[in-house]
């Protein structure tokens, strides 16, 4: 009966110092805040990702024509930057959007003349995942790639 209890003590005890420091690790963890993009005509950019994404801008604390905050979620902005700079344009590299229906948004797409295409560069037919999401990609006005995907 002692050994018994003595285990349980044992692992509750284990239990518990896990939890904390689940807990402590979890306190530690970054949460995602922003991305920024750099690009060479800040209106232009601007009106790609609000007129094509969708995204509402926010107020930034800049006010200098060089900066414009987008939200992209929850607790979560695009900072999109006017600087000369690098830009890549590697798909590898990218942007990623989940959208309620992809027919909806390409349509969106195609009424304003938005090209796009699917991952392999081979039409307007969206990629099927192995995990039976559908994705397109297009790039912003700096070559930037973005994909779409219909992912819940």
């Amino acid at each position: 009966m002692k050994i018994t209890l003595f285990t349980l003590v044992l692992l509750c005890g284990l239990s518990a110092s896990r939890a904390a420091t689940g807990q402590a690790k979890s306190r530690l963890a970054p949460v995602f805040n922003h991305a920024a993009l750099c690009v060479q005509d800040l209106k232009r950019s601007t009106t790609f990702y609000r007129t094509v994404l969708l995204l509402d801008e926010v107020p930034n604390p800049f006010n200098d024509g060089l900066h414009t905050w987008l939200t992209i979620g929850p607790g979560l902005q695009l900072h999109i930057i006017q600087r000369q700079c690098k830009i890549s344009t590697d798909k590898n590299v990218h942007l990623c959007f989940s959208v309620a229906t992809l027919s909806d948004f390409t349509n969106h797409l195609e009424k304003l003349g938005v090209a796009y295409t699917n991952l392999k560069g081979e039409g307007k037919e969206p990629t099927l995942r192995v995990d039976g999401v559908k994705q397109i990609y297009l790039q912003d006005p700096d070559g930037y790639w973005i994909e779409i995907n219909d992912a819940k």
